[in-house]
């Protein structure tokens, strides 16, 4: 385990939070939407780093498990820990999907797919407008 406090924001402090997004971003976080592909600021991006949850700031994935899928999205294959995501199934569009949301404030993150690389086999696809780095 990381450590880190997985309680969620209190009703005022996710008020606050959510005032800080853009449209954009509260589309995709909020109301579960994606992003285009190959257009998010993340997708090429080879610096050393975390990504965190771009609504209360809590690390999901480590730079070294990023990888170019080639399908338009940030793609990683292992977590920054497990416990940081939840997963929901997803039948939205007719199909059968994982949904992955932040543990700590369920913000929509993208989903997860098992045709990743080794060693996880998974291959998490995530919306750009759902993450912000942060330096190791």
């Amino acid at each position: 385990m990381s450590g880190f406090d997985l309680a969620p924001p209190s009703a005022d402090q996710r008020r606050a939070l959510e005032s800080m997004l853009s449209a954009d971003e509260k589309r995709v976080l909020l109301e579960h939407g994606t992003e285009a592909a190959f257009c998010g600021v993340f997708l090429d991006n080879k610096l050393d780093g975390v990504y965190c949850c771009r609504l209360c700031g809590l690390p999901l994935f480590r730079s070294s498990h990023k990888f170019d899928s080639g399908t338009g999205w940030p793609s990683f294959f292992a977590t920054f820990d497990d416990d940081h995501v939840r997963m929901v199934r997803d039948t939205s569009y007719g199909m059968i999907r994982t949904e992955i949301v932040c543990a700590r404030c369920g913000a929509h993150l993208g989903h997860v797919f098992p045709d990743g690389p080794a060693p996880t086999g998974l291959r998490y696809c995530i919306n750009a407008l759902a993450l912000e780095k942060a330096a190791d």
